[in-house]
């Protein structure tokens, strides 16, 4: 069988990215080019690796397998050039992570303290930004995979489940409500309120959990992002209902969380990646550094 290692090489770009475009630039070669060597591959193997549309590439049910088995191959074959030392002090490249800015103190720290102990050599690109961006960049390449609360209903996205966390009321501790052990979403109303706007992920997850709810409060002030309606809620202006990760860790000298029940609301974050996507190794070694992060015994689900 007649194939090079510089045709399993395009090939894993094109999984990897997605993109005849993207995959042409990464190897340098013209798409045109590119296109001739992936005709040669599918032509030798007598299959089909990829489904063409107008707006993008994706795998066949073979060539996902055979793009884990190439990914593999070559691993194997530039290990063996680069000798017998430790591959995780020898591995470069880097890595973007499109992440939601609540998930990013809950989640991050530790995780790339430890991947970064490890593989010193990797640039990692943070690009903390709201859920909608998060899940467009995954889409569209920008970044390697995300974490994020949307993303479980795309057809071309795999949601991986890493956490369940509920919406709390945000006060100060001087506030009337702060000392309650919950709080009903009907009793927010006699209170100042604040709230994230519509073009807001968790706006969007509260509506919908909330579309049948009586009595809800009405804010007077609404801002983008829920970490500025935290800072909002220190500052006295008010209280809002905001994701558990949202709020500072521990005892905070100012903010309290108490539970929003009747009903309560959740929301789940998880680990998200274009279906079929293959991950460079670089970029598979954070994934699953975040997944067991997630899922060591004592974390909350």
């Amino acid at each position: 069988m007649n194939l090079e290692l510089s045709d399993l090489r395009a090939f894993v770009a094109i999984a990897e990215r997605g993109s005849f475009r993207a995959a042409a630039e990464e190897i340098h070669l013209s798409q045109s080019a590119l296109s001739r060597r992936i005709a040669k591959m599918e032509s030798t193997l007598g299959v089909r690796l990829l489904e063409r549309t107008t707006r993008r590439v994706d795998l066949t049910v073979f060539g996902r397998d055979f793009a884990r088995k190439a990914r593999d191959l070559l691993n194997e074959f530039e290990d063996s050039l680069r000798g017998l030392t430790d591959g995780a002090t020898r591995m470069g490249g880097e890595v973007t992570l499109a992440c939601v800015p609540s998930a990013v103190r809950h989640f991050l720290p530790e995780v790339l303290r430890r991947y970064h102990e490890t593989y010193p050599r990797v640039l990692i690109r943070v690009s903390d930004t709201g859920a909608s961006d998060v899940l467009s960049s995954v889409v569209r390449a920008e970044a390697d995979f995300g974490l994020n609360y949307l993303g479980a209903q795309e057809e071309n996205i795999e949601f991986q489940p890493i956490l369940n966390e509920p919406f709390v009321l945000a006060c100060r501790h001087d506030h009337p409500l702060a000392a309650r052990k919950r709080v009903k979403w009907s009793e927010l109303k006699e209170h100042e309120y604040l709230a994230v706007a519509k073009a807001s992920g968790n706006r969007f997850v509260l509506d919908l959990a909330l579309a049948e709810t009586p009595d809800l409060p009405r804010s007077f002030c609404e801002v983008r992002h829920v970490m500025s309606v935290v800072s909002l809620v220190e500052a006295g202006l008010g209280i809002a209902a905001v994701p558990r990760l949202a709020m500072p860790p521990g005892d905070h000298p100012t903010l309290r969380s108490v539970p929003l029940v009747d009903p309560p609301v959740t929301r789940t974050m998880g680990l998200i990646r274009r279906r079929g996507l293959v991950l460079s190794s670089a970029a598979q070694h954070l994934y699953d550094t975040i997944l067991a992060f997630a899922e060591r015994p004592g974390k909350k689900r």
